[in-house]
């Protein structure tokens, strides 16, 4: 009874096996099929039932096939959209592209030129990495637009433009407080000031002109002493045009106080190079200063507040 039990189970079970096996090899057979007709219907059938994987595997199978035939049109915008459903979107930017470009007499070139842009858009990493996709975004949309002055996703399109300019603006903002951060200070006040320069109505614009203050007064005392007058001196020019341009802003008190410690920094060092002309023993001490290598212990504390 047993047995009879197992060979009915084995039996079932290859019949099962069959079944699935069966299924499978239809679809099989039609990818590996040259009817090509059949395999664009069924990729369509597919599609439409948002079975995506198995439509992209048909439309793949026919897209060297179809190129310059009937037909050919509709299967390369279908192709690119399965893509797209599979947020494969570096395939599909260039399958949306590769559309636009072969057919942009066709009435879905618009639809597939902006889709290309948008696609790198939904590609395009968080601001803290590479943005080698954010800028290639942003010169497609910008093409989209124009090439379709009139187009009723413009807009969209603009919208879109300065939202990755936003993410732009603030990996440089975060690269430029990294400087200051790490004390790299020369690089701080040359990150900062080409920030200003490169996003003049920056919303950081108040801190960074602060923060210049602050990374020009740190690089003015790692300097060598006969370059800390020439540069405790830029760092009192820019606090007074900081309290000048921002009277009302809560950095006012710390730029005044900045200030008031770069002109006692003046004044040391004026005195020290006045004694180094008659002492031969501070001159050596000076000449052989190395001052880039500054000890941690002997920095000013940037992140100190200033009373």
């Amino acid at each position: 009874m047993f047995k009879k039990h197992q060979a009915l189970f084995a039996g079932i079970l290859l019949v099962l096996i069959f079944a699935v096996a069966g299924c499978k090899t239809k679809y099989e057979k039609l990818k590996a099929s040259n009817d090509n007709a059949k395999k664009f219907q069924e990729g369509k059938r597919l599609y439409d039932k948002k079975e995506y994987s198995k439509a992209l595997g048909l439309f793949e199978t026919l897209l060297t096939r179809y190129r310059g035939q009937d037909g050919a049109v509709d299967l390369f915008y279908y192709n690119a959209y399965t893509n797209y459903r599979l947020k494969d979107y570096t395939a599909a930017a260039y399958h949306f592209k590769d559309f636009a470009t072969s057919y942009p007499s066709d009435p879905r070139a618009e639809e597939c030129r902006f889709l290309t842009a948008y696609c790198y858009y939904l590609d395009a990493p968080v601001f803290s990495l590479d943005q080698e996709n954010t800028l290639k975004c942003i010169e497609s949309l910008q093409l989209f637009i124009n090439l379709y002055p009139k187009s009723e996703r413009d807009a969209e399109a603009s919208k879109l433009i300065q939202n990755l300019r936003d993410r732009l603006e603030q990996k440089a903002y975060a690269n430029a407080k990294m400087y200051l951060t790490i004390g790299e200070n020369q690089s701080a006040v040359i990150a900062f000031g080409n920030m200003l320069r490169d996003y003049p109505d920056t919303k950081y614009a108040e801190e960074l002109e602060f923060l210049t203050i602050k990374a020009q007064y740190a690089y003015a005392h790692e300097s060598r002493e006969y370059k800390q007058e020439e540069r405790y001196t830029q760092t009192i020019t820019d606090a007074d045009l900081f309290v000048d341009k921002y009277p009302k802003s809560a950095y006012v008190s710390q730029a005044q106080a900045v200030k008031k410690d770069s002109q006692s920094a003046i004044l040391s060092v004026k005195r020290l190079m006045a004694e180094a002309l008659n002492n031969d023993r501070i001159a050596r001490r000076l000449a052989k200063k190395d001052s880039v290598a500054i000890p941690l212990s002997e920095k000013p504390d940037l992140n100190k507040k200033i009373p």
